[in-house]
């Protein structure tokens, strides 16, 4: 759920990345951070305990306009990986505007991808959001490496509702901003 503040005349919006331990998420994170303006966003913060990490910065994008005269300010989060933080997870979700599933496309991680994306739809009812009506975007990460599931396989299995998808290769940045944006004009258009 968006957050007015009236005094800087910005809606903040929250983004969380989601999906299985290492598949990508901080990295989508990382490569974003790294690139975008210095003078649009925050520090990132990483908030570690003895087991689990999440991490978050905020941006302002220059380039996505303003709604009513008030500029939008992207929150963007991940959640720990592994299923069994999933206290953690759920309490990230709170609120949230937007959605990036990240899936590792490879074969020995398949179980892991369709068991966090149970959870997230889990995790998403008990606040009573149906993922069908949330700005999702499903991202299949790591598809340089030489043992993944194809593209219609992936689909088939992770997005049946057809949202919009992209393969990617985070750590190089391939699709990493292709996904940001999809997901921020979903949500600006949720908004507006």
């Amino acid at each position: 759920m968006s957050m007015i503040n009236y005094a800087s005349r910005e809606i903040n919006c929250k983004i969380v990345y989601y999906g299985p331990g290492l598949g990508g998420k901080t990295t989508n994170l990382e490569y974003i951070y790294e690139k975008v303006n210095p003078e649009t966003r925050g520090k990132m913060i990483s908030l570690a305990t003895e087991t689990e990490r999440t991490l978050f910065f905020d941006f302002l994008p220059v380039d996505l306009g303003t709604i009513r005269g008030f500029k939008t300010r992207f929150h963007l989060y991940t959640v720990p990986g592994q299923v069994y933080y999933n206290a953690s997870r759920k309490l990230i979700l709170k609120g949230v505007d937007g959605v990036v599933f990240v899936a590792d496309s490879q074969v020995e991680r398949t179980d892991a991808n369709i068991d966090s994306m149970h959870n997230l739809y889990e995790n998403l009812a008990e606040y009573g959001y149906d993922l069908r009506e949330v700005p999702f975007v499903i991202q299949y990460n790591k598809r340089d490496l030489p043992n993944i599931v194809s593209w219609d396989e992936m689909q088939a299995q992770l997005n049946p509702d057809g949202v919009p998808d992209f393969e990617a290769v985070a750590v190089k940045g391939i699709g990493v901003f292709d996904t940001l944006k999809t997901v921020s004009k979903l949500v600006i258009k949720v908004l507006g």
